[in-house]
């Protein structure tokens, strides 16, 4: 099973998601707080692109140092140093961004809360909608089996 098209899907889930988070989250935060809230609001949604991008690029090196084997200790380790990356560098935007005049605080935690709500969302719809098989190749008891044993 590869995990290329589940990506590809949360991928552009994720380009909807963002979109949607630009517009919606620039309007009401131009309404609401002016300027600010439009940068803010954008922020949000570049930090959506980023991260969500991030996710299916780990996976996808994950997969290529693993060697397709998504259940070793090296397939984990990749994302799992990816993921505290994405943590450091969240972390660091949030420590950079925290009291610039062009930031409106609630719009930006508004919008990076509907950011981590929708990116649950889109990875749950793309696995879920992916139709991928549970086994592999396995052979099926059935009229091609020749057991002379059999009465």
């Amino acid at each position: 099973m590869t995990s290329s098209p589940v990506l590809s899907r949360a991928l552009k889930y994720g380009a909807v998601l963002t979109l949607f988070i630009a517009l919606a989250g620039s309007l009401v935060g131009s309404l609401v707080a002016g300027t600010p809230g439009l940068v803010s609001a954008l922020v949000g949604a570049g930090l959506t692109a980023l991260f969500m991008g991030l996710t299916a690029a780990s996976i996808l090196l994950a997969g290529r140092v693993a060697k397709i084997d998504d259940s070793s200790a090296l397939f984990f380790g990749v994302v799992l140093g990816v993921w505290l990356l994405k943590f450091v560098v969240f972390i660091t935007i949030l420590v950079l961004l925290r009291n610039q005049p062009f930031i409106d605080p609630i719009v930006m935690f508004v919008s990076i809360l509907a950011a981590v709500i929708g990116s649950l969302t889109v990875d749950v719809l793309a696995f879920v909608r992916a139709r991928e098989p549970y086994v592999g190749e396995i052979t099926l008891p059935g009229p091609q089996s020749s057991r002379s044993d059999h009465p």
